[in-house]
């Protein structure tokens, strides 16, 4: 009666203390790895300039010519979609400037055959977030809170990962964010553009 019949051979053992090591390793060593991949840029797309049908120059545009961010995205402040310029927009300048470099090709038959330019989009946000930009411009979030420093950028990429985290962010506190009417196309920070104090601290709506 002292001696009591094992019902699994020892390896059994062995084998089931290697698995719970194994999960165990999975939970310390494998969650922080996929949290840091789910998080990284490469998920995330930050920092991401898509190839595009003619390498346009915000840095060139912006901070050396001066253009004005409602002249190529003209309905910003009245609609949902900043909007993309048309052709016929482009050539206001480059029907005299550089008209002929090959850079210009794609505009040129954009133009003749009225099909718009295919820019690849940069910011994209899932199917079931609806973004208003003129909602967000008539309470006082300047353009750069998103894009940021466009104006020193040849080629646009993602400058923030427009995660929900980063929405609810400023949502819960605007404050800092905000900024008077006329310094909302300014593509300074707050501090440089004179607003570390913002006049506008409230959110409505």
């Amino acid at each position: 009666m002292g001696n009591s019949t094992q019902l699994f051979p020892a390896w059994v053992d062995e084998w089931l203390g290697g698995v719970v090591l194994a999960v165990l390793l999975g939970f310390i060593v494998g969650l922080p790895a996929l949290w840091t991949y789910a998080h990284s840029d490469y998920v995330e797309r930050t920092g991401l300039a898509p190839e595009q049908p003619i390498q346009f120059s915000h840095r060139h545009h912006v901070a050396e010519v001066g253009l004005d961010c409602r002249y190529c995205h003209s309905t910003v402040e009245t609609g949902a979609s900043a909007g993309m310029p048309a052709s016929s927009v482009c050539l206001t300048c480059h029907s005299q400037l550089y008209a002929d470099n090959d850079i210009f090709a794609p505009l040129r038959l954009s133009y003749s055959t009225g099909q718009p330019l295919r820019w690849r989009r940069v910011y994209r946000l899932p199917d079931y977030v609806y973004f208003n930009h003129s909602i967000h411009l008539a309470k006082g979030v300047g353009c750069v809170e998103c894009h940021g420093r466009v104006g020193q950028v040849a080629l646009v990429q993602l400058n923030q990962p427009l995660t929900m985290d980063f929405c609810l962010d400023c949502h819960k506190q605007p404050g800092s964010r905000l900024r008077s009417q006329e310094h909302l196309f300014q593509m300074d920070s707050a501090a440089e553009a004179g607003l570390s104090k913002p006049t506008r601290l409230t959110w409505k709506g």
